[in-house]
């Protein structure tokens, strides 16, 4: 896959971060979303290549852009297989709150898995505590794991859960093994990449999530050299009937991180509110200024770029 494919792509998550940022704090999630939708998609369509979107807004009737299944750039040059969210923490931005990105990993061709739109069970560390989590043991066995595996005590590790009421097991479980917890209202994509950055405090991600973003948190973990472990969560005969008609068979198979994103990956992301991980879009008189970072699995180079743009100049599509 071309690496000049990955400046690219970046300006796709500028693009989209720069019209959702407009929206933060203004309390309507779907005016941010639509405008993050529209302005990835027109973007996508100005590069060279022929692409697919494989984990997107939804399936067709659902979305009617960035659908799974949609197509899109130029239509020819390199095939292509897309995960993305334009604005991943819709009501993050809606709310003015922080860690709101727009996010894109690309692959080629058949290289990701095409989850439901469903929950998914996730576990997420950095590279110091690769090869030690295992979904299918306990969260208490899997902190003494990790915490063995980073030569600390169980009660050093910061534990990243979103706030939600179905988490109240985990969150007891954790509190009872001494882990510290930090809970978010939303955005588990940036919290997964947070484990493997030590500035962050984060050492791990637990919990049940959506499945689409726990494709495109692979994927970024497969860059930096984290480990990502998933399985399916269905709560509804439906979905279990869409994932079959995916291609999913085993509907309780636990996905490891080279299952979910194979291959030479390549991970865009821009920040829309600030965070953690990436800065928010900055307004000024006549432009903005943007923060993104941009990963390669084949590489492990991580680039973190900041852009000025200027209004007065806006690109030709």
């Amino acid at each position: 896959m071309d690496r000049n494919f990955a400046l690219e792509f970046v300006r796709v998550t500028e693009a989209a971060a720069l019209e959702s940022a407009r929206w933060m704090g203004r309390g309507d999630e779907k005016a941010a979303d639509h405008a993050a939708v529209e302005a990835m998609r027109k973007m996508l369509g100005s590069i060279s290549f022929d692409g697919t979107v494989v984990i997107g807004e939804g399936e067709r009737d659902e979305a009617p852009m960035l659908y799974i299944g949609e197509k899109v750039g130029k239509g020819h040059g390199h095939s292509l297989d897309l995960a993305l969210d334009p604005l991943e923490g819709t009501t993050i931005c809606a709310r003015g709150g922080n860690n709101s990105i727009s996010v894109i990993a690309i692959a080629e061709q058949g290289h990701f898995l095409h989850a439901p739109d469903c929950y998914m069970q996730k576990i997420a560390v950095g590279p110091e505590a690769k090869g030690v989590i295992d979904l299918a043991a306990s969260p208490t066995e899997n902190l003494n794991r990790i915490a063995s595996a980073k030569r600390c005590h169980v009660e050093d590790l910061t534990v990243v859960i979103l706030d939600r009421p179905r988490h109240a097991e985990l969150i007891a479980e954790v509190r009872q093994a001494g882990a510290r917890i930090y809970m978010i209202g939303d955005g588990d994509v940036s919290a997964a990449i947070a484990t493997c950055k030590p500035e962050s405090g984060v050492d791990v991600l637990m919990g049940t999530g959506g499945a689409p973003e726990g494709v495109i948190a692979a994927a970024a973990l497969r860059c930096t050299g984290g480990d990502f472990q998933g399985r399916l969560v269905f709560g509804k005969e439906e979905e279990k009937s869409r994932a079959r008609r995916m291609g999913i068979e085993d509907l309780d198979k636990v996905y490891r991180i080279d299952e979910l994103a194979r291959g030479n990956v390549m991970f865009c992301a821009t920040g829309v509110t600030q965070g953690a991980f990436l800065e928010g879009v900055r307004f000024f008189s006549g432009g903005a200024k943007t923060h993104s970072v941009v990963m390669r699995s084949e590489s492990g180079t991580v680039r973190y770029i900041e852009a000025e743009h200027h209004f007065d100049r806006k690109p030709r599509y």
